[in-house]
């Protein structure tokens, strides 16, 4: 499974599997427009920080491709990337959570949770490793100083 789905999938998967249990389980719905205003917010910050992260990695020309991180030609550790090590997944996260919110239902809000959990395994751990192997000393102090999600 690592590095098999690529993260927007993944992502994807987890917003059909979040609707799919506010269907089920519309016992633990709430419903609030506050909830829907917040989810609004909480997208368009999640989009923006995506965005200008995938931008980051276009400056420094580095691929942005998830299922191939040892083909990377730089380490990018400027911009978001000062307060996190990875801003696309944390930004894909926010998505998650927003579309959880808008949802309304408590099961639902799970999901986010356990998208952290795969994402961590599957996806962050193995390009942990490829960047290290790659920027060893470099990657070192970046991670030193950097925290993986916020």
């Amino acid at each position: 499974m690592k590095l098999k789905i690529p993260p927007p999938i993944v992502g994807l998967l987890f917003v059909l599997l979040m609707w799919l249990i506010a269907q089920i389980s519309d016992f633990a719905t709430v419903s609030a427009s506050a909830l829907n205003i917040s989810s609004i917010l909480v997208l368009a910050v999640g989009i923006a920080i995506s965005i200008t992260a995938v931008l980051s990695f276009r400056r420094a020309k580095t691929t942005v491709n998830p299922l191939k991180p040892e083909t990377a030609a730089h380490l990018v550790n400027t911009g978001l990337y000062k307060w996190s090590r990875n801003p696309m997944y944390l930004g894909l996260l926010l998505m998650l959570i927003a579309w959880a919110l808008w949802l309304g239902n408590a099961f639902g809000a799970l999901m986010p949770v356990l998208f952290v959990l795969y994402m961590n395994r599957f996806q962050i751990l193995p390009e942990e490793q490829a960047l290290m192997k790659l920027f060893p000393d470099e990657f070192e102090a970046f991670c030193a100083a950097t925290r993986r999600w916020i």
